[in-house]
């Protein structure tokens, strides 16, 4: 499991990730690292929460999208494309930002790269799968466990070759949306099928073993988004770790910062606001996989920019950090948290919210479990370094790579 959210103490020198009192001899870390994994924590609830808060889960998000009406109607669309692929890219840069603070340590202490690292990810994709089964069909750590190994890999190349991955990535994931707004300029849209029933419904009347068996039934639907991705995310983990090499974080790495959040908030932002506001559901594909990921290189490159001229944390600043530091913890946490709040196993709320009123229950569930594990990771902080996920993962990745 990459350092940026599984392990943020992993190959750290002096430190034993355990769950042990918390030690005043741990040395400094980036604050805007810690910080940008907080935000990318949330800001993927942010998105996630619309298929939390849908009596039909992601089946009828995805028949949905883009169909609402009614008086919320511009208030969802706003709020749905303020965070829809912003965050998920956030998050995919920083594991690739991990992946090379994971291999800077190795190189400093003259081990092999990528070493162990496959067992990291074999773990990942563990977490990831009964993260899947048990918790949200829309998980992502499946396809990262993948994606890092392979890009573990690549790092371990030259340059020139690490340059000819990330064109020949970025060019694949071009030429798929370029295929895809083709097919969908010629070929006639079936719509039949759009608002079939779910019936029966698992979300609404099933127990926790049938929405469990609902997603290993319907596993290859719900994990096309990861073969989807795979060369966004190749890139995005590319482009994460050469970001972190040259400096971004870094004083000196100014210019960089200032033509990221140029691209990214300046250009992409209002570009994809406008488009998927007015296109609804229509553009989704292009602005989550196309000019989102750009709009989450303008927040890297401004949260950096802001912890370079104030290196303390405030109160904000705090809260994202304790998040960021227990960010695998998190985000199962926030996944279960509203999944017992709305889907029918728990206190089944998604399916007794009239219509008109599921735009501010979305944004209440939201603050509330927003408040629940910010203030669980504070909590739990006070008096352990690690989230309890990561003590787990990290005691399992020790005890499958001792005398290896």
């Amino acid at each position: 499991m990459t350092e940026s959210i599984a392990d943020p103490c992993a190959d750290t020198p002096g430190r034993r990730g355990t769950a042990a009192p918390r030690k005043s001899s741990a040395p400094a870390r980036l604050i805007a690292l810690d910080v940008l994994r907080g935000i990318a924590i949330l800001g993927t609830l942010g998105t996630n929460i619309w298929i939390l808060t849908n009596p039909r889960g992601l089946v009828g998000y995805l028949q949905e999208l883009g169909g609402s009406s009614g008086g919320w109607m511009w208030t969802e669309r706003v709020l749905q494309q303020l965070a829809q692929g912003k965050f998920l890219g956030l998050l995919t840069i920083m594991f690739g930002i991990g992946l090379a603070i994971q291999q800077g340590s190795a190189t400093k202490a003259g081990r092999r790269w990528p070493g162990k690292y496959p067992w990291r990810a074999g773990l990942l994709f563990l977490d990831g799968l009964l993260n899947f089964v048990l918790v949200a069909e829309f998980d992502v750590l499946m396809g990262y466990a993948v994606t890092g190994l392979v890009v573990a890999f690549v790092l371990a190349t030259g340059e020139r070759a690490q340059r000819r991955w990330l064109v020949g990535a970025v060019s694949v994931h071009v030429a798929m949306l370029t295929s895809i707004a083709i097919a969908m300029t010629f070929v006639p849209q079936e719509d039949a099928a759009a608002d079939r029933p779910l019936d029966p419904n698992p979300y609404a009347d099933g127990s926790f073993w049938d929405l469990a068996l609902f997603r290993l039934e319907n596993a290859g639907l719900f994990r096309i988004e990861a073969v989807f991705v795979f060369a966004m995310s190749v890139a995005l983990f590319l482009v994460g770790a050469r970001l972190f090499r040259a400096g971004v974080f870094r004083p000196d790495g100014a210019r960089i910062r200032k033509r990221l959040m140029i691209i990214g908030l300046g250009v992409a932002a209002p570009i994809d606001l406008i488009a998927g506001t007015a296109g609804g559901g229509d553009l989704i594909l292009f602005t989550r996989y196309g000019s989102a990921p750009f709009v989450s290189l303008g927040i890297l490159a401004a949260a950096a920019e802001w912890y370079v001229r104030r290196p303390r944390a405030g109160f904000a600043g705090r809260r994202l950090t304790e998040i960021g530091r227990t960010a695998l913890s998190c985000y199962i946490l926030q996944n279960l948290v509203a999944s017992i709040l709305c889907y029918g196993w728990g206190f089944g709320l998604a399916a007794r919210v009239s219509p008109g009123d599921r735009v501010p229950f979305t944004v209440g569930v939201y603050l509330l479990v927003s408040l629940i594990i910010a203030l669980g990771a504070h909590l739990w902080l006070r008096r352990f370094e690690r989230g309890p996920v990561e003590w787990l993962w990290h005691v399992s990745y020790r005890a499958l790579t001792r005398d290896r």
